[in-house]
């Protein structure tokens, strides 16, 4: 977890969640569950107490994909929105990682999980992620060190 949140402790820090942007190894396609009312959303929820939020995002990426990846270390995009009309905001952070995309999926019961092109449109809750999916996929493809 990082310093500044584990200095400020639990009582100060409200509910967090953690997702994961899972690309496949041509940074084309997305991963996204079938949320029951929220649409196409990457795999995710809260971070549990003990949990860090990369821990939490990895933990939800397995019960949502069945997929066990290593995250990238650092947060693709840190937000503070609501995840349900009229609930009161959270900090939310978003980590990404890069799959084959051969890898087989055990979807949650009621959550179907599948890959979606970058370029296309899809209906989910937050439709401005979709621009911050592909520009961090154009980053990390122009990033000389990224495999």
């Amino acid at each position: 977890m990082g310093h500044w949140l584990a200095a400020a402790g639990p009582e100060s820090v409200g509910p967090l969640a953690a997702e994961v942007w899972v690309f496949d190894e041509s940074l084309s396609r997305v991963l996204l569950v079938k949320h029951r009312w929220r649409g196409l959303v990457p795999p995710g929820g809260r971070v549990e107490p003990g949990e860090t939020p990369r821990e939490a995002a990895g933990r939800e990426l397995f019960e949502e994909t069945g997929l066990r990846a290593e995250l990238f270390r650092e947060p693709a995009l840190a937000t503070v929105r609501s995840y349900r009309s009229g609930a009161p905001a959270i900090f939310g952070l978003s980590y990404a990682v890069v799959v084959g995309a051969d890898v087989p999926l055990v979807a949650e019961t009621g959550q179907p999980a599948g890959w979606m092109g970058l370029e296309e449109e899809w209906d989910g809750w937050f439709p401005a992620d979709r621009a911050r999916m592909r520009q961090h996929a154009a980053r990390f493809a122009a990033r000389s060190d990224r495999l």
